[in-house]
């Protein structure tokens, strides 16, 4: 099995890289947090422009996948630059629908899935009650593996999906805006809305569905780890103590070596999940829990670093690597908690 990238998906990496740094995400980010969706979507449209989105849906519904690896590739860029909005749950909702499809609801799917390919449909996922985890990073989101009664960014998204037990509704209204970790991640709880689908079809459909966030959610955090470091080491090759750069203190040294290892052990756990997905179109779930966690813990990891390296700078609100260290612990906990993954990969 190979683990390592293709120039293919290098050099697709590198297009979202470039447009992304032009796009000067944190400002992005800052907006969206206010509540002001406008530069995000802009963002939204030039990623679906690139061929984002369409990558999570099937060709017969005007998609280019599914292609877990390449969507992997993509989380990895858009976490590296903290892109905003459900990117996550709008794959995981076209992996629901096109499971849903593929076991009989074709209407619905067909409904839906050439809008999430076009950029024009950004959706979010809730998974009230049901095998996958759930998108909370909020006060009350411990859920794991079990149930959240949040959605991510319904406020501004197009279409917000839930899942409770054997019923796929379409909301048609959400809650107020809950406080989270991370305020540009919008979490509410949904209210109402209009049954999409219902039968025994949709636990399974749901549960590929959760799958699917939690690997996109942990190529996020490799991507977050990544940017972390590389900002931290960069601040400790400027700073001085002593007339020296403090990178050159042993003690630095052996922190960001520690997040470094960390996030190189945790990058092929992410590619060997994609090309699991990719090679049999579902997985045991073992492979994408220990990615996930992996690559979280990966992330947690250079953002503690970040934060002690960067000294009492580090705590202030108004630098930009306060974005990348508050959704470090945002994503964490979304889409399966660090206890539950561990479980997943140790059950028989």
């Amino acid at each position: 099995m190979r683990f390592l990238l293709d120039d293919a998906q290098r050099d697709f990496a590198r297009s979202l890289d470039a447009m992304l740094t032009a796009a000067d995400t944190p400002a992005v980010v800052r907006a969206w947090a206010a509540g002001d969706p406008a530069p995000g979507r802009a963002v939204w449209a030039r990623l679906a422009e690139a061929g984002v989105f369409a990558l999570a849906v099937p060709e017969r519904h005007d998609g280019l996948g599914p292609l877990p690896t390449e969507l992997a590739v993509a989380c990895t860029e858009l976490g590296r630059h903290v892109v905003p909005g459900p990117v996550v749950e709008t794959v995981a909702a076209a992996a629901l629908l096109d499971r849903l499809g593929t076991l009989g609801d074709e209407a619905t799917a067909a409904n839906w899935l050439p809008g999430i390919a076009s950029g024009k449909t950004a959706a979010s996922l809730c998974l009230i009650s049901g095998p996958g985890p759930g998108p909370g990073s909020g006060p009350s989101s411990g859920a794991g593996f079990g149930e959240s009664p949040y959605a991510l960014d319904a406020d501004s998204a197009d279409a917000v999906f839930v899942v409770d037990g054997d019923t796929v509704r379409l909301t048609e209204a959400a809650g107020p805006v809950q406080p989270s970790a991370d305020p540009a991640r919008r979490l509410s709880r949904p209210r109402g809305g209009t049954v999409l689908a219902r039968g025994p079809q949709v636990p399974a459909a749901a549960a590929h569905a959760a799958e699917v966030a939690a690997l996109a959610t942990a190529a996020q955090a490799l991507g977050l780890g990544r940017a972390l470091l590389a900002r931290t080491v960069a601040y400790a090759r400027q700073r001085t103590q002593f007339g020296v750069p403090i990178g050159s203190f042993q003690a630095v040294k052996h922190r960001l070596a520690d997040a470094l290892i960390a996030l190189e052990f945790a990058e092929p756990l992410v590619h060997a999940a994609a090309l699991a997905l990719a090679a049999h179109g579902e997985s045991s779930g073992a492979e994408i829990a220990a990615a996930k966690v992996s690559a979280c813990e990966a992330a947690c990891s250079a953002a503690r670093t970040a934060l002690h390296l960067h000294g009492a700078l580090g705590y202030t609100e108004e630098l930009d690597l306060s974005l990348w260290i508050r959704k470090a612990r945002a994503l964490r906990g979304a889409w399966g908690t660090p206890a539950a993954c561990r479980a997943r990969v140790l059950a028989p």
